[in-house]
């Protein structure tokens, strides 16, 4: 007998109620193929059925691998007859119709994409019925219009207790440690000057010298690039413009960059041999090495020595900003490489300045999430730190993290205030608890005290596109206004991309009509989560908020959660407290360098 490897394909045939075949020592079995709509006869199972239900899986699993018939593409449903019969196996009946005037005693159907039974269609099988509407997914969303890529989520597939691989978690690099040997303590004056006009100064301190990779896995599980934001038990939350502005002290207002030119391997080798004085050949052994478009982080910090030592102050600015950037907010999935098309920023030195840098580093992070959402995703791209910092700001009780603060570092950029302190809990672990989190778990407004040195500036409640290069992310404040102070509507659709980059960048300069649609007819909080009547029932039936099921025995959908006012004005002084308690531990408990957190 053939044996059905472990990784078969067979895996999701569901056998929710084999019981009834308990002692039967015979059995016909033959499949209706919807696509074809024809049947093919499996065979004779002459064994008796056993009393656990996984033991007949493994019986159908050789069935169907041993004929070669059942594709894993094509929606098929068993039907399973008692052999009545007791001295053939009954396979003559069956073609010859003698069986088929008997009812199935019991079906068992293949799983669908959503995770249900897969039933007949018009189109399939011929049938007059009217196909069946959509009826969403085991723990929502049942409203289909928004998620539509929700098939392809890893949450759909965590669910079913899928998990991505081996490892449960991505795998996120960050470049502290690395920059932390790079960056000089003190720059020449000559490149000093240039980057503290670029914009681009603060990077240099900011980054974690450590992920925590499991909180960071269990955000993105949550993250959906068709609203551009994380689905949390009670509403949608995102990092605004506003939030990269207070955490890495970029400027939000600025120019969207997105060149005619494609960077091929030969235009990456000009432009280092343009912009970066190398020479031509040792560029093009070097760009052949990189295996793209692509130079090497370590390539351009040994170009930076290099230059600084010989006083080649533009090729060694050009070169150190770079490395900078391809560390941080443009760090890809190489973890070593940095896209050459970068260069051009860099071009002109003077107008650095120029650039909307909160915009670049928002879109290439939301890009980069809306990779990792996919199941088939390993990897996450982008700035972790951003991601990091932004989660330790908005949720106090999550995350095992330290403290770098002091008064008199209160005009530095938010992210250095953190560090990661190594902890033992796994991203399967945090699951449950960003399920059970209510609005009362979340400090909604966390920089009003940093507004002395980052005042709030408008264009972070901008609604459209953000355009970086060949990026275009939607970026939707109305879907997340209690971060902003603003009682939460339910928001409209999200836009189509039909704009060109051009029509965009219009859109951008133009910002006020934008934030004059998001906050007409608004109204302030009355209380830090507040939001509209019908605003939860209508979340939860467009959206999937938790992603670990509750137990077989209990309902499968997830009720929506009714949040008393008094109880979690109660609970939020209660958190407020336990949040003052552990910072004034941390503060307590810690030794600071004089060389921590000066620029």
């Amino acid at each position: 007998m053939k044996r059905v490897p472990k990784d078969s394909k067979w895996n999701n045939i569901d056998f929710d109620d084999s019981s009834v075949l308990v002692g039967w020592k015979g059995v016909v079995v033959y499949c209706i193929d919807y696509k074809n709509t024809s049947r093919n006869t499996f065979g004779f199972c002459s064994g008796a059925f056993a009393s656990k239900p996984e033991h007949n899986l493994e019986l159908f699993r050789f069935v169907a691998y041993d004929t070669g018939t059942l594709l894993k593409s094509v929606p098929v449903c068993f039907h399973l007859h008692r052999n009545p019969f007791e001295n053939c196996s009954g396979l003559a009946q069956l073609q010859t119709g003698t069986l088929f005037g008997t009812v199935p005693v019991w079906k068992m159907r293949t799983l669908g994409p959503d995770g249900r039974p897969h039933t007949r269609r018009r189109d399939e099988a011929g049938s007059s019925n009217p196909p069946p509407q959509p009826v969403g997914y085991p723990g929502g969303p049942s409203d289909l219009s928004l998620l539509v890529r929700y098939q392809d989520h890893v949450a759909r597939r965590l669910w079913y207790g899928e998990e991505r691989g081996s490892k449960k978690e991505l795998k996120v690099a960050g470049h502290g440690t690395k920059l932390q040997e790079r960056v000089p303590q003190q720059l020449p004056p000559e490149i000093k000057a240039i980057v503290s006009r670029s914009g681009l100064a603060s990077l240099q301190r900011t980054s974690l010298t450590k992920i925590d990779v499991n909180l960071v896995s269990a955000f993105v599980e949550r993250w959906h690039v068709e609203t551009s934001s994380f689905h949390m038990p009670f509403g949608e939350m995102t990092i605004t413009l506003d939030d990269v502005a207070c955490l890495l002290h970029l400027p939000i207002n600025g120019m969207f960059w997105y060149p005619d030119e494609h960077v091929t391997e030969q235009v990456a080798v000009d432009l280092g041999c343009e912009l970066l004085g190398v020479d031509r050949h040792a560029m093009a052994v070097h760009v052949r090495s990189c295996r793209g478009a692509y130079y090497s982080l370590q390539w351009l910090y040994d170009r930076f020595v290099q230059y600084r030592a010989a006083g080649s102050w533009t090729y060694a600015t050009r070169a150190y900003l770079m490395m900078l950037v391809g560390s941080t907010i443009f760090a890809d999935k190489t973890f070593t490489l940095v896209e050459a098309r970068y260069l051009l920023l860099f071009r002109d030195l003077r107008g650095i300045g120029s650039y909307s840098w909160a915009s670049a580093a928002l879109a290439t992070l939301y890009r980069h999430l809306g990779d990792a959402y996919m199941f088939s995703c390993k990897q996450l791209g982008g700035y972790p730190t951003l991601l990091q910092c932004w989660i330790h700001e908005y949720f106090p009780t999550l995350g095992r993290k330290g403290e770098n603060w002091r008064s008199d570092n209160q005009g530095l950029p938010r992210a250095m205030r953190w560090f990661y302190r190594q902890g033992a809990i796994k991203v399967d672990a945090y699951r449950p608890i960003l399920d059970q989190l209510t609005p009362t778990d979340v400090i909604w407004r966390p920089f009003e005290d940093h507004r002395p040195h980052i005042a709030f500036n408008e264009l972070s409640l901008y609604r459209g596109f953000l355009v970086w290069g060949d990026i275009h992310v939607l970026y939707l404040p109305d879907r997340c206004l209690r971060q902003f102070g603003i009682r939460q509507y339910i928001p409209p659709a999200p836009p189509a991309d039909t704009l060109s980059n051009d029509e965009i960048a219009v859109e951008w300069i133009g910002y006020h009509q934008s934030v004059t649609d998001v906050i007409r007819g608004t109204e302030a909080v009355g209380y830090p989560h507040e939001t509209v009547d019908g605003y939860l029932e209508w979340y939860y039936s467009v959206s999937h908020p938790q992603v670990v099921p509750p137990p077989p025995s209990e309902r499968r959908e997830v009720p929506v959660p009714v949040f008393n006012s008094i109880k979690m004005k109660r609970r939020e002084k209660y958190n407020r407290k336990k949040v003052k308690d552990i910072k004034d531990k941390n503060i307590a408990s810690m030794t600071y360098s004089g060389s921590v957190l000066t620029t």
